[in-house]
């Protein structure tokens, strides 16, 4: 009996105003597939509030209770969730990853360039605009000019591969106008050659300005010290003669299934079978876990090396900081990027949405990727107006980013 494609996720409605939106994913297994899952959430802002999963290996059965927002695009996300799932074939009761046989290549990058007259809450708008289209910023260059202009370079792709199309483009022209009104000046969507493309993507140097700062995990949970004294992360052996017990219990922000999923991701380790509740601001979950060649984990030092990792993931999912660039004051913001090459998302745009809401203005932006602590990171460089900086105290601007970023801002 054949397996339809429609059923691989499916939604229920929340039964009344306030409940939870079920979400069930019924499919292959593939290691990473709660990862990729939890940043498609992240993506379309939904809060998981429970998680039941397990599988055998082969085949996965996951079942969330996430609650969305009046403007939570739900279809769409659920044809992104599907896409994410391994594909399948019911010929002769055999399944695969077609993945496995068509490796996909890497998405097509384009320069968006426009000019446009500067005004407060510009480059957010712009941000939430180019998200709404589903095209990712991997590396943007915002400056103003003299005669109050800004000019703004963004290199994205685009999660629907139709930006080389004349319509998409002129699709992506029509909500920019819409939002900045009369502000655009010039815009101009070009295809770049695969050398540009690579530099968009990372650089091997570390920006001294980073450098001065110490953005390292070694003193990550001292300057974080009452946050990670609330979050416990322990390992037990003793009760399945199959699977190792993750325990974890933390207060919960905004993508933390994601950060726990990306960092077990990133040490190849397979989840056998899951629960996760998220009641009065805390986060309590076990996990049975394997490693890659389906044993438990034994060895003493992988049992601390992945508990120290995850505390410090819950800890400080994100670098914050706001510091001196010479006379010019900078934020700060470091996400760390998965061994697959991807990151958490929306992270500029919560950036601009917290500035927006301090009525601090950006002066000039860059996005990078540099590898700090032995680790690569997608670093947000942003220098802020003089101003406003003189106006808004530094502590209130970083803690503003954070609680944003955190998805305390409410």
């Amino acid at each position: 009996m054949g397996f339809l494609y429609d059923d691989v996720v499916l939604l229920r409605p929340p039964e009344k105003e306030g409940d939870p939106t079920v979400i069930t994913v019924n499919c292959p297994d593939k290691t990473g597939l709660g990862c990729d899952l939890c940043r498609i959430m992240l993506f379309f802002g939904l809060s998981v509030v429970r998680v039941d999963m397990s599988t055998d290996g082969k085949w996965c059965y996951i079942v969330l209770w996430v609650l969305g927002k009046p403007t939570t695009r739900w279809s769409l996300m659920k044809k992104r969730m599907v896409a994410a799932c391994p594909s399948i074939t019911s010929a002769s009761g055999i399944s695969y990853y077609r993945s496995d046989l068509q490796p996909q290549k890497p998405s097509d990058v384009f320069l968006l360039k426009f000019c446009c007259n500067d005004r407060k809450g510009l480059l957010h708008d712009v941000t939430q605009v180019l998200s709404e289209l589903e095209l990712t910023i991997k590396k943007v260059k915002v400056s103003t000019t003299p005669d109050g202009s800004v000019m703004d370079l963004f290199f994205i792709t685009d999660t629907r591969e139709l930006l080389h199309t004349k319509s998409r483009q002129e699709d992506t022209y029509r909500h920019l106008k819409e939002a900045l009104k009369d502000a655009i000046i010039t815009f101009d969507i070009q295809m770049v050659g695969p050398e540009i493309a690579a530099c968009s993507q990372s650089s091997s140097f570390l920006p001294s300005a980073i450098a001065e700062h110490d953005f390292s995990s070694k003193k990550d949970g001292e300057s974080n010290g009452s946050l990670s004294n609330t979050v416990s992360v322990s390992v037990d052996n003793s009760l399945s003669a199959a699977h190792t017990l993750l325990q974890i219990i933390c207060p919960d922000h905004k993508g933390l299934l994601y950060d726990i999923m990306r960092t077990l991701k990133d040490y190849n380790i397979q989840i056998s079978y899951g629960r996760c509740t998220s009641k009065r601001s805390n986060c309590e979950m076990d996990l049975f876990i394997v490693q890659s060649d389906g044993k438990k984990i034994i060895d003493p030092a992988k049992h601390h090396a992945l508990c120290s990792r995850l505390k410090m993931e819950l800890t400080r999912p994100l670098r914050v900081a706001v510091v001196s660039r010479g006379p010019d004051t900078e934020l700060l913001v470091a996400n760390p990027v998965e061994l697959s090459g991807k990151g958490r998302p929306l992270v500029f745009h919560d950036i601009t949405l917290a500035l927006s809401m301090l009525n601090v203005c950006i002066f000039s932006a860059e996005i990078g990727r540099h590898i700090i602590d032995g680790r690569e990171w997608e670093v947000y460089r942003v220098l802020l107006d003089e101003g406003d900086c003189l106006s808004v105290p530094r502590r209130k601007i970083e803690e503003g980013v954070w609680k944003m970023l955190m998805g305390w801002d409410q």
